[in-house]
């Protein structure tokens, strides 16, 4: 009784935030940018939780139940992504005044690049974030508590969907920064009792093998090479946290670049703890019960075996906070998406009225999307889903090539950076398609087996610099566009980061006790 209260309760304060945003939507600006009126702490919160998702608590804690702490590698990269982000993306985001990163792509490139980025980014959400976290969610929701699947699936998709229709990024935003609270108090409290059950660190030393505290691993690992772990990260992270719309856009709602630069920071620190919250539970879970854990079943068996009445509640409310964080995240920029890049562009003369009821037109046909896609993602089987997740490897590398280019060299061009983007996302499929030739069809590739067992990491690291050297050689071959024309997307040859000291003191605070604990578990 006292788990489903708190479970209504949940809800009730999820709805009554989204529909008090959702009185204030007026113009495009207010729907799609929450007015451009939000501070930092809200920013920081909202990165937090719309990428803490459902597959973090499944696939962090199954990998640290299956191999150590390596796992931790992606959210520590991600610190250093986000004062990339903060440092160098956000002033030239604010600057252009863009809604979304393919317009900012067409005003550095032209348009072509703007419609190539859109409707990958599109296809991506569609069939790898929302599919994910919903079969990742489903899984976990059904471990958990025995909820039948597809309609606790229908039910959480349907009701993200409708604060996000009605409020838009607003109600985005402070939901976000409700559920950041949430997941992270659930989070804490079962990694407490997951550790005190394990005897403490000592214990679960004693249990487990010393290469599970190992976060740097030798360069030919099959899955966490050093050089993979490091490098490839951050390329796959410098795409994710600072050229992918659905974090980007919270920072594009920010009062000034200030706001929005610290709240990128925020978010570093906050994503120093998922290792400790997220993986740290896999490794816990292992030492206790280590012939009944798998890897996926981990942070399932720590929550209905250690969590007590009450407790159990408020851990089914985090749950579902990070799955629909996310989810109504990626409904919201799939909607701006829809909206800016497609309807506006085919319809520049739309009204501020028109252009917000599309927004909210195109985010019930994504509800509803997602709702008729549930059904195949129950009928997939968890390895097709871990392929899936590796194509943002895949798509991320020459992206991140692109944008970083065109920001840091005004010599740069259109031809250059469709070229690249075309190439490196063949290169991209190609692989993915090897992957599943291979790997789920068990297909005998000959000599490119070897190909399909080079780790991902590594491989989308061979594909960055190949795209960088697209970018240099064939804009060295074309004409660039005229520096009159590139006043707020480009760095200034020269020119200094301009940032407050605030600014700079997080960043050192941040990235230095990243780095300590880094070289700690080396």
């Amino acid at each position: 009784m006292l788990d489903t209260a708190i479970i209504v309760i949940y809800f009730l304060i999820v709805f009554a935030i989204g529909y008090y945003h959702s009185r204030n939507e007026r113009n495009t600006r207010d729907y799609f940018l929450a007015g451009g009126n939000v501070g930092w702490v809200a920013i920081g919160a909202s990165l937090f939780a719309t990428n803490i998702s459902s597959e973090h608590f499944i696939g962090l804690a199954g990998s640290g139940a299956s191999t150590g702490l390596a796992v931790g590698c992606y959210e520590w990269s991600a610190s250093f992504c986000l004062f990339i982000l903060g440092w160098l993306f956000v002033p030239h985001y604010l600057k252009s005044k863009v809604y979304t990163m393919p317009e900012f792509l067409e005003r550095r490139f032209g348009s072509n690049c703007r419609w190539y980025l859109t409707i990958i980014s599109l296809i991506a959400y569609v069939f790898t974030k929302i599919s994910v976290s919903l079969f990742a969610g489903g899984i976990l929701i059904r471990e958990v508590f025995g909820w039948d699947y597809m309609t606790t699936a229908i039910f959480l998709v349907l009701a993200t969907g409708v604060y996000t229709v009605f409020g838009g990024l607003a109600a985005v935003i402070y939901t976000d920064l409700f559920q950041a609270v949430l997941l992270l108090a659930g989070a804490v409290i079962l990694s407490y009792l997951g550790l005190d059950k394990a005897g403490g660190f000592e214990g679960l030393r004693a249990a487990l093998p010393p290469d599970f505290f190992h976060m740097i691993k030798p360069i030919d690992h099959p899955v966490y090479p050093w050089i993979g772990t490091t490098l490839g990260t951050l390329i796959l992270g410098i795409w994710y946290w600072c050229t992918d719309q659905v974090i980007v856009q919270k920072t594009l709602s920010a009062r000034g670049v200030e706001d929005a630069r610290k709240g990128a920071f925020f978010c570093a620190g906050l994503k120093i703890l998922p290792l400790f919250l997220l993986v740290l539970p896999g490794l816990c879970a292992k030492a206790i019960w280590p012939n009944e854990v798998t890897g996926d079943n981990a942070y399932p068996l720590l929550v209905t075996r250690l969590l007590p009445p009450g407790l159990m509640g408020l851990m089914v409310a985090a749950l579902l906070a990070a799955l629909m964080s996310s989810l109504s995240s990626v409904f919201n920029s799939c909607s701006t998406l829809i909206t800016m890049d497609i309807y506006k562009k085919l319809h520049p003369t739309a009204s501020e009225t028109k252009l917000v009821n599309v927004g909210r037109i195109a985010t019930g046909v994504i509800v509803l999307i997602s709702i008729a896609w549930i059904p195949l993602i129950r009928g997939l089987n968890n390895e097709v889903y871990q392929y899936l997740q590796s194509v943002q490897a895949y798509v991320g590398a020459p992206i991140t090539a692109v944008f970083l280019t065109g920001i840091l060299w005004r010599g740069a061009t259109q031809k250059a950076a469709f070229t690249t983007l075309v190439a490196g996302g063949l290169l991209g499929a190609a692989r993915f398609t090897l992957d599943i030739l291979h790997n789920a069809l068990k297909v005998d590739l000959g000599p490119l087996n070897a190909l399909v067992q080079f780790s991902f990491l590594n491989y989308s690291i061979l594909v960055f610099f190949l795209c960088v050297f697209l970018m240099y050689f064939i804009s060295r071959a074309s004409t660039p566009k005229p520096h009159s024309e590139l006043e707020g997307l480009t760095i200034v040859p020269g020119g200094a980061l301009a940032g407050s000291k605030s600014e700079m003191i997080f960043t050192v605070i941040i990235g230095a006790s990243t780095v300590a604990l880094w070289i700690h578990f080396s």
